[in-house]
């Protein structure tokens, strides 16, 4: 029945995208690589405060990561969501990050009736959000560290529905994020426990374009990343401001004050959220996580403008 109701919602969203395959040139189409969520409030309250001034911003959701880096290649969208190392070092696309959005906050979760360590998972079926992402990378870079091999890598996008599956006993070794992981932990009698891992502050989520779309939209992406920026430090100052500019905008109604109100205390509280888009440490982080995770190879060798384009962001942040 899963697997029937993700290809009803990935029809939807390809006629979605493929109503939007010509906008007119003042239109920036973004592909946000999950289904919407509270950790998507932040992006969509800055895009919101966007399209106040007068962009012309469309948001699509996609299924994974995967999908919203084809919608950007394809040129099917603008401006996709996710950490794009693998792809633009092994085929050489010419997309760029811009502005990181997060740092990775995910939790490796086992069910103890099955598992208790890093050690009882070697020859098991491991499962993340999909190829390329931070849980897949972060989970590899465990398996390395421990001398361990997963069986498989099982791409299951989304922490909610690893965390039912998780529930549900379907799997029983995941990697979810912090709000998850924290329900699952909660429960009554809970068989859950998150494994240990160092502290890690490589990107999570960050925003991407085409490198030829960030030269011709120049404008357009300034306004975003400014608000981005603002949005960013006004949160991290007072996280009721995402309640306040959630309820001014309408967006998701469907979540609850509480879960929101948690989720930006926490998020937070475990910093994050960069006050500077990344700018200062993003690219030297991923570097050290994702090259010694595999998803970077000869991490040594790669430098800064390979991957990202701060160009607009330092503008806007010599400005202030």
């Amino acid at each position: 029945m899963l697997k029937i109701t993700r290809l009803l919602v990935l029809s939807v969203f390809m006629t979605v995208l493929g109503v939007q395959a010509s906008p007119d040139k003042q239109t920036i189409r973004v592909a946000l690589n999950d289904l919407p969520g509270v950790d998507m409030l932040p992006t969509l309250i800055a895009i919101e405060r966007s399209k106040a001034q007068g962009v012309n911003i469309k948001v699509s959701y996609m299924l994974s990561e995967g999908m919203a880096l084809r919608s950007i290649v394809n040129r099917h969208a603008d401006v996709g969501m996710g950490t794009p190392y693998q792809k633009i070092q092994q085929e050489q696309a010419p997309i760029r990050m811009f502005y990181q959005l997060s740092m990775l906050r995910f939790h490796p979760v086992i069910d103890t009736r099955y598992y208790n360590s890093w050690h009882e998972l070697d020859g098991v079926e491991m499962y993340s959000h999909g190829k390329g992402s931070g849980t897949e990378a972060l989970v590899n870079m465990m398996a390395k560290k421990h001398g361990i091999t997963y069986s498989k890598m099982i791409y299951l996008p989304g922490s909610g529905v690893r965390a039912r599956a998780m529930i549900n006993g379907r799997i029983h070794a995941t990697v979810v994020d912090t709000e998850r992981k924290n329900k699952l932990l909660a429960m009554p009698d809970s068989p859950f426990e998150a494994l240990p891992i160092p502290p890690i502050n490589a990107s999570d989520e960050a925003l991407y374009a085409h490198e030829a779309f960030i030269r011709s939209h120049q404008s357009e992406l300034t306004t975003l990343t400014a608000e981005l920026l603002y949005v960013w430090k006004t949160m991290i100052a007072n996280p009721e401001f995402v309640l306040e500019e959630r309820h001014k905008y309408a967006l998701l109604p469907d979540l609850e004050d509480s879960q929101i109100r948690r989720y930006m205390q926490e998020m937070v509280a475990e910093k994050t959220f960069p006050t500077d888009g990344g700018n200062s440490r993003a690219f030297d982080a991923d570097l050290a996580f994702y090259g010694a995770s595999g998803t970077i190879s000869q991490p040594e060798q790669q430098r800064l403008n390979q991957y990202w384009d701060f160009s607009l962001l330092r503008q806007l942040l010599e400005q202030n």
